[in-house]
């Protein structure tokens, strides 16, 4: 990325708008592909939350002065990570990563479906929760294979909307994309990530849910 400017984007990475669609009692449950881009070789994604042709950068982060500056950790995921081990399945649980997508309330919450993770459908719920955690803040292993268990995602980032409540989400940066600080430094390659597309987070380059704040 580049310093108080935007996330650029090179190597011919798709990109597309999803939306976090509710089931019938209101809760996140799926995803839906409402637009993909044209795909192009290079280009640069707003990361100040103030260009008036999102998703792209138009110059507005020099016009508001806005201040980039990281605060994201180069720890790795397995580094201060809450572990929470069900009969069946073992949740990991990196808090700072959350994007509030909400898709771990359903079905009685995660850590409820873990605990009752001997009965298939309780699994079942659990790990297609996990798989829909954009941030990679949740990661589910299988007790009996010690298999980490993670869901096959197009080399791709997707803009996140969320329209029941009229939220503008992150960036989520999928299928092992690597990304580069300002200062040329590679953060943790993973299968699901979240940048920050408004500018606020205090976890930069990470968001921290604080789209859902304003």
């Amino acid at each position: 990325m580049s310093r108080n400017g935007p996330y650029i984007v090179t190597g011919k990475i798709p990109l597309t708008t999803m939306e976090i669609c509710d089931d019938d009692q209101g809760y996140c449950q799926t995803w839906r592909e409402v637009n993909r881009y044209p795909l192009k070789d290079k280009y640069a994604l707003c990361r100040c939350g103030g260009s008036k042709n999102k998703p792209f950068c138009d110059g507005a982060h020099a016009k508001i002065h806005f201040d980039g500056t990281e605060a994201g950790d180069y720890e790795l995921f397995d580094k201060t990570t809450e572990m929470i081990q069900g009969p069946a399945l073992t949740l990991a649980d990196k808090k700072h990563l959350c994007a509030h997508a909400r898709f771990c309330l359903r079905a009685g919450g995660i850590r409820s479906l873990v605990a009752k993770s001997d009965d298939p459908e309780a699994r079942n719920n659990a790990i297609e929760e996990v798989y829909n955690c954009p941030a990679g803040r949740l990661v589910i292993t299988d007790n009996e294979s010690e298999k980490v268990l993670e869901p096959e995602l197009e080399r791709s980032i997707v803009v996140i909307e969320y329209p029941p409540r009229s939220e503008h989400g992150p960036l989520w940066v999928r299928g092992g994309i690597a990304i580069e600080s300002a200062d040329g430094k590679l953060y943790e390659i993973r299968n699901r990530v979240t940048l920050c597309g408004c500018g606020k987070s205090k976890n930069k380059p990470f968001c921290n849910g604080s789209h859902v704040e304003e």
